[in-house]
């Protein structure tokens, strides 16, 4: 029977990328899951409707929002049928017709009053309604309740589940990530923004960060945070209480009759022997060696503030009630941190990016930021200029900032805050390039604009439908429509912006910031200091949309980030931005053009964040050249042909002194060469002509012992170092391409990847600054999300696989050097597969030992492997970046 097919057909030729996926839509459909990322304005609604028509069953189209239901609707009016009646559709999820489009909100609705909460009552329903697709769009960051019924619809018998969305949750915590990956399957192809710029559904565009600091007040606030927190530390680790209550714990005090638990719970164990050993304790070898540790003198990890939190979170928190006759202690403890701000909701948190973040995110820093902004893009664009500021809140209380009170009295982020700023600047300004007749805010209950622009806004709507209000000793005017006024509102301030009677215009992203459409956008300033990123891209989405009037646009788009001067990096509001950036593909800000995601692209961490002006002047500089910013795209574009994801390794060092640092990213040997080499062809000749005098008066034979001495001083620690550091890792890229030739080659028997028509090969490249990175060429999308996927799983620091492997010659043996490895998960579920896996890694990586993790002695080479990542001092990290190749 054929649902669909005779009536539903897209009606318009398929973008390149989007045919690509349907080519491989069979493939894809193999786990009866099908997963697609695509960012906004990449037309993924129609893809999910070709899918729906392909898989020619009732479908069920969930979606976050009212707005974005229905647009489905009207894009399946739009492009797929000439008769709208020759498909039966429903709008209601208790009536399903052959496409049903709904949204997450209404599907627990129903599941909670009409189905009592009762899966199986779910099911029963739908499966006698015959769905048979299910179609979740943006199914991410939704309440907590509403994934019950999501989860139960997939016991749908023969149901295939199609997800769609811009941006994965990769800001969310672990077990968030985790919930939406076991929902909507693994990604099955990721369309980049190279594709859809270059094909004309984009428009190039460039990420721009303008940095502020902090007020002194805040300034002070954190400094004093920071004291506050040192202090407690170096308090508990004087506490002779806590000391003690900390020895009797069961894991210290009887290590080898809870050794059941203790490999449970490694972390635990681990936190209570590095806090003793920071007291000034000397831990017994009969505890380290619990940990598959034989050396006598153990280097432990210093007692850092996550060591902290790990001790505290079971005492405190996790298991309080088993530590009753200890409350006196624990309650102590339990007030010092709320005293300092560091125990909230139930939770520890001494790094206090929570509390240090509001305080980063809404300093009023910020709104000189965006002044400063304002004033530049003005300047560049003049009356071109198509400006939009989203924001968060509204903040109404600063509305009638009167003349007698100061501006600075502003002291929070939003919508009322950024145009008195940008308004009083352009009054006490005389050169500010931009009118005051060119701003206006737009949100969905304030409106405000100049006194001369009203007449052009009647125009539009009818007098009859709103009225006026002046606001405080100003030329502006507060717009107050009547319920006919509102549903033209919107439409009427945008069509004021597209022609440019506004040039600036302040809203909130709740109203402005997803499903808003004004193709003359071209800047935008993300004053939004609320909500993930994936509403990030969703923001930046208004922006890089093309501009159908005008071919050449280029969008420019300002995160503005608050530096905390007490920190190394930056602080976290620099830290959640760099985040953040994760979200989306970019060209790169100078230097040879290529598209990437992530802040990398950027080369912030090149620059000091302290040097605020600098920085601020060179993204001044570099933005004002927006006709560069479309020749980058066109160049890294034309050199490539496909987004690829690809592992990226980097080496941290705690010291990073140049030489130890390139010991440790090449061939440690070669380095030393290298020296000895600079020593007999620069050192020695230079000191035989400086102490030619002392070599004829004391003779050959002396000078020679000296230089004899001078050389083993020199060189005999960096060679140990050097020796060292090559017997225990080798070389890092060629390392990294074994384990990667290991799982690929597991991958391709566990019939993962296919090879049948063409040959799959693997890719390493080398950095400048000593990084990595790894990827498959010729493979599928699927492919490659999975090898990566897997690879990190099997470099990372060891977590809790079923298998692990320990790699070690009889050389490394002997000297106690030993490597671990997680067995992916996809491998580790049955025995017969961690062997094949196995099997295969010999034949790449040489000797080692395949070890099961869920045994007593399982878990002690477990425990070992943990606790020597933690004693490393030189941290392998790796994260998941897609790159235009």
């Amino acid at each position: 029977m054929s649902l669909l097919s005779q009536h539903f057909s897209f009606i318009y030729p398929w973008r390149t990328y989007q045919d690509r996926f349907l080519k491989e839509f069979d493939t894809h459909l193999e786990d009866d899951h099908l997963h697609v990322v695509a960012p906004p304005g990449s037309g993924k609604t129609v893809l999910g409707l070709e899918m729906v028509q392909r898989l020619n069953k009732k479908a069920l189209i969930l979606s976050p929002t009212l707005t974005i239901r229905n647009q489905w609707h009207e894009r399946m009016q739009e492009c797929f049928v000439k008769d709208t009646n020759c498909v039966e559709t429903s709008f209601d999820i208790k009536n399903p017709e052959t496409l049903t489009f709904s949204t997450y909100q209404s599907l627990y609705s129903f599941f909670k009053n009409d189905l009592e909460f009762s899966s199986e009552k779910l099911v029963t329903f739908f499966q006698k309604a015959g769905i048979g697709t299910l179609v979740l769009d943006e199914a991410h960051h939704l309440k907590n309740e509403w994934w019950k019924p999501l989860f139960s619809l997939k016991d749908l018998e023969n149901c295939t589940l199609i997800a769609l969305t811009a941006t994965p949750p990769y800001d969310s915590e672990q077990s968030e990530i985790k919930k939406y990956f076991d929902l909507c399957g693994p990604i099955d192809m990721e369309i980049g923004v190279p594709e859809l710029v270059r094909e004309g559904n984009l428009c190039p565009h460039q990420d721009y960060i303008y940095f502020s600091e902090p007020e002194a007040e805040q300034i002070r606030y954190i400094i004093t945070y920071r004291e506050n927190l040192m202090a407690f530390v170096n308090d508990l680790k004087t506490n002779q209480e806590f000391i003690e209550f900390v020895q009797k714990h069961p894991f210290y005090a009887e290590t080898e009759a809870n050794l059941d638990e203790i490999y449970k719970n490694p972390e635990c164990f681990s936190a209570l022997l590095i806090y003793l050993n920071a007291t000034g304790i000397e831990i017994p070898v009969t505890k380290t060696e619990f940990l598959g540790i034989e050396a006598k003198k153990v280097a432990f990890p210093s007692l850092t503030y996550s060591w902290v939190e790990a001790l505290l979170n079971p005492f405190l928190i996790e298991n309080r009630e088993f530590y009753v006759e200890d409350e006196v202690v624990l309650l102590s403890i339990e007030k010092q941190l709320r005293k300092i701000g560091a125990f909230d909701l139930n939770r520890i948190n001494l790094i206090g990016e929570q509390s240090l973040y509001r305080k980063l995110a809404q300093s009023p820093s910020k709104l000189k930021s965006i002044v400063e902004i304002v004033k530049m893009e003005s300047e560049n664009l003049k009356s071109g200029l198509r400006m939009v500021v989203l924001s968060d809140y509204i903040r109404k209380e600063f509305l009638e900032v009167q003349h007698t009170q100061s501006i600075t009295e502003i002291n929070k982020l939003g919508v009322v805050p950024i145009f008195q700023f940008v308004r009083n600047a352009i009054e006490k300004e005389a050169d500010f390039p931009l009118k005051q007749e060119k701003l206006g805010v737009l949100t969905g209950s304030l409106i405000i604009i100049h006194n001369s622009v009203v007449d052009e806004l009647s125009a539009i709507i009818s007098v009859e439908n709103f009225s006026q209000e002046i606001l405080w000793e100003t030329e502006f005017v507060i717009i107050k429509p009547n319920v006919a006024g509102s549903k033209e509102m919107v439409s009427a301030m945008t069509q004021l912006f597209e022609t440019g009677s506004i040039e600036v215009l302040i809203g909130t992203k709740s109203l402005l910031g997803e499903g808003w459409d004004a193709p003359a956008i071209n800047t935008l300033i993300l004053a939004s200091f609320v909500g993930s990123f994936v509403m990030s891209n969703q923001m930046r989405g208004r922006a890089i949309r093309v501009h159908p009037l005008q071919h050449d646009k280029v969008a420019n788009i300002w995160h503005i980030a608050c530096v905390d001067p007490t920190s190394e990096t930056g602080g976290v509001d620099i830290a959640l931005l760099l985040r953040r950036f994760e979200a989306f593909c970019g060209i790169s800000l100078e230097g040879d053009p290529y598209i990437e995601n992530g802040a990398d692209r950027l080369k912030l961490m090149q620059e000091t964040h302290h040097d605020v002006v600098a920085l601020n002047s060179k993204m001044k500089q570099l933005a004002a050249a927006r006709h560069l910013v479309s020749k980058r795209w066109e160049n890294a574009i034309g050199d490539g042909d496909i987004l690829v994801r690809e592992l990226k390794l980097n080496y941290n060092k705690k010291q990073t002194h140049g030489m130890l640092k390139k010991l440790y990213f090449k061939d440690a040997l070669t380095f030393v060469l290298f020296e000895l080499t600079a020593l007999f062809t620069i050192t020695l000749p230079e000191l035989f002509f400086k102490n030619f005098t002392a070599l004829l008066s004391k003779g050959v034979l002396y000078f020679v012992y000296a230089l004899v001495l001078g050389f083993a001083m020199i060189l005999l620690p960096k060679t140990v170092k050097a020796v060292a550091l090559y017997l225990k890792y080798g070389r890092r890229d060629k390392e990294l391409l074994k384990i990667a030739q290991a799982l690929k080659e597991a991958m391709v028997a566990h019939k993962l990847i296919s090879e049948t028509e063409h040959k799959v090969s693997l890719k390493v490249d080398e950095f400048e600054d000593g990084s990595l990175s790894c990827y498959l060429v010729g493979a599928s999308a699927k492919e490659g999300i999975l090898f990566v996927n897997y690879l990190q799983e099997v470099i990372n620091s060891i977590e809790n696989p079923r298998y692990i492997i320990s790699q070690a010659n009889w050389l490394r043996k002997k000297l106690g050097f030993s490597n671990y490895y997680s067995v992916p998960k996809v491998f580790g579920e049955r025995k017969a597969d961690a062997q094949v896996f196995f099997s295969i890694w010999l034949r790449y990586n040489g000797p080692a030992q395949l070890v099961f993790t869920r045994n007593l002695e399982g878990r002690k080479l477990l425990l070992k492997a943990r606790f020597q990542s933690y004693q490393e001092e030189d941290q392998v990290t790796c994260k998941t970046a897609l790159i235009w190749k």
